[in-house]
């Protein structure tokens, strides 16, 4: 069941960029999967600088500074593609499929990028935390992995927030309802973009870098798997909801690791891909989603 938590906390940071985006875009940002590649090796770098250069050698404060570099690095790339990638694509009208095939293409360019810059060979992430283990009714438990789960859920209840408690929040379910109507009552659109994309993506640096320090072997193609399991979550949660991406995230990630016990590791994925067969079949819409009508 802790397995199940972190992995579940990994997929949800991702799952919610996918759902922040869907809500405002409807578009599938196919991609978000290699920007939390791009966080790891971000923090992969900053970590490196710190401690090769002697300024630091770990601790709470290089963890701090490298969870913001990784997260800036993120949202930068997130922009890059917004900008260069989709804002010329549906300024033009084009239809949805091109946005998806767009999407999938910026995601094969992140990763040849990242493979012509570092190689094939996996890096290995510097030791930048040490974790301590707890016993907490005989389960063993690591700090940093109850870090991982309090850091997830904390960041869905500050996104929570802020889409149901601010001016941005409303903005952006405004534009999910109606996004052409958005400028008749003197609300930038593309401003209400660029900062979905912005928080998503920092999101999703948050994500690759405690990812990389859990699991510290890294390679150009983390992002695709991961990406797509994310993926899953938030459609059986009902992607566009962020409590789908969380309850889609952990449910997900409990029926893998729970396979896992049970039958061979191979098994893993079939599972996965199963059970998002099977949810579609029950609820099209997934968990939380609602079949959405348009007027003609």
């Amino acid at each position: 069941m802790v397995n199940a938590l972190q992995w579940g906390s990994f997929y949800a940071l991702i799952a919610l960029g996918y759902s922040l985006v869907y809500g405002v875009l409807q578009l599938i940002n196919f991609a978000h999967g290699d920007v939390f590649m791009v966080g790891a090796y971000a923090a992969f770098i900053a970590a490196s600088l710190l401690m090769a250069g002697g300024l630091m050698s770990g601790g709470p404060l290089a963890l701090l500074l490298t969870l913001l570099a990784a997260m800036l690095a993120a949202c930068l790339v997130g922009l890059l593609l917004e900008r260069a990638a989709y804002r010329p694509l549906r300024r033009k009208g084009a239809a949805r499929v091109y946005l998806v095939i767009t999407a999938l293409m910026a995601g094969l360019i992140l990763e040849h990028l990242n493979l012509g810059l570092f190689g094939a060979s996996r890096r290995t992430m510097p030791p930048i935390v040490e974790s301590q283990v707890h016993y907490i009714g005989g389960i063993a438990m690591t700090d940093f992995k109850i870090g991982v789960i309090v850091t997830c859920l904390l960041v869905f209840f500050a996104l929570h927030m802020l889409i149901s408690r601010t001016r941005l929040g409303m903005a952006m379910r405004a534009a999910a309802w109606d996004s052409f109507c958005l400028p008749l009552a003197g609300i930038s659109l593309d401003r209400v973009i660029v900062l979905t994309f912005a928080i998503g993506s920092a999101v999703a640096g948050l994500g690759g870098t405690l990812f990389a320090i859990a699991y510290p072997v890294l390679d150009p193609y983390m992002g695709a798997v991961v990406g797509w399991k994310a993926f899953i979550a938030a459609v059986i949660g009902g992607i566009g909801d962020l409590r789908g991406a969380l309850l889609g995230a952990f449910l997900l990630a409990f029926v893998e690791i729970a396979a896992v016990a049970v039958l061979p590791g191979s098994f893993r994925d079939l599972i996965a891909f199963g059970l998002l067969l099977l949810i579609m079949w029950l609820r099209p819409n997934g968990i939380f989603g609602l079949p959405r009508t348009a007027k003609i």
